[in-house]
């Protein structure tokens, strides 16, 4: 029986759709180019070209990859990697998958600071994209990156090292500012902490409630419980002037910037993503 790419493509898209995943079309695409190590110019050329003997090996990949996809495992999981500011991240099961929408953080610290070099501080740094997006890009000299998770940061390390090679960056297990000096300072701190509360986490996709870790999305209660300690501990690592970043669900701009107000900052200052939703909220601590 002869075999096309057209034709598996649309076997695969057809999978992809009986399993109720989203975009399945787009996702059995992107699961045949990597299975058949090729990209979208040569997939148009060879798609309606019997496959040859050679192919079984990829074949047998797409099909695994199709099987991994129905049962709601996200694509960015499976391949392994994920773009970020234009940057390709490694990606596993032990930490979020960069969202552009936190493109909007990373892109306003980078045209706040340009031509400066601060001292920042990433924490619940995850795959380290934000932390190594604002060293690469920015050229910032000193970046340091902390998360809770060890197995998150065993990620960040190895982002760290592929894109900007070794000791570039600072990664540290913390708890927040748990495992700092009270002597540390810096002049910005970044943050996209778990913001989603506890209830509405069974709502969410199956491909992040049950394969994205529990420990990047529950924000607790009402969501805000880590920017409560946020406003309250950053002001305490912060240089005078310094300024604190954080991404916030598009519904808590106006709760986080009262925590920020409360907690001494001023000049706060918000950010909406590509799609006109509140993203990311910023503070001065002038003390």
């Amino acid at each position: 029986m002869s075999l096309t790419l057209n034709q598996l493509l649309e076997e695969g898209t057809d999978r992809l759709l009986k399993a109720g995943v989203d975009e399945a079309a787009l996702d059995a695409r992107y699961l045949l180019l990597e299975a058949f190590h090729t990209d979208l110019t040569h997939f148009l050329i060879e798609r309606n070209r019997e496959l040859k003997a050679q192919s079984d090996g990829s074949v047998r990949e797409f099909y695994r990859m199709l099987e991994l996809r129905s049962a709601r495992i996200p694509l960015q999981q499976i391949t392994g990697n994920m773009e970020f500011m234009g940057l390709n991240f490694f990606i596993n099961e032990h930490v979020l998958i960069p969202r552009q929408d936190t493109e909007t953080l990373a892109e306003q610290v980078l045209k706040d600071y340009k031509g400066k070099n601060p001292r920042v501080l990433d924490l619940c740094t995850g795959s380290g994209c934000i932390a190594i997006s604002l060293a690469k890009l920015g050229g910032f000299q000193s970046v340091a990156a902390a998360d809770i998770s060890s197995e998150a940061l065993k990620v960040a390390q190895r982002n760290g090292e592929a894109i900007l090679g070794k000791d570039h960056i600072t990664f540290l297990l913390s708890d927040l500012f748990n495992a700092f000096e009270t002597d540390e300072r810096f002049d910005v701190i970044v943050s996209n902490p778990p913001y989603i509360p506890t209830e509405e986490i069974r709502k969410l996709q199956p491909e992040v409630r049950d394969h994205e870790p529990m420990l990047a999305l529950d924000g607790k209660k009402d969501g805000l419980y880590f920017y409560r300690r946020l406003a309250e501990e950053s002001r305490k690592f912060l240089n005078p002037g310094g300024t604190v970043y954080f991404e916030t669900g598009y519904d808590q701009k106006e709760a986080v910037s009262k925590l920020l107000v409360e907690a001494g900052f001023t000049k706060i200052r918000s950010w909406c993503d590509a799609a006109g939703l509140d993203r990311v909220v910023s503070g001065v601590y002038e003390k």
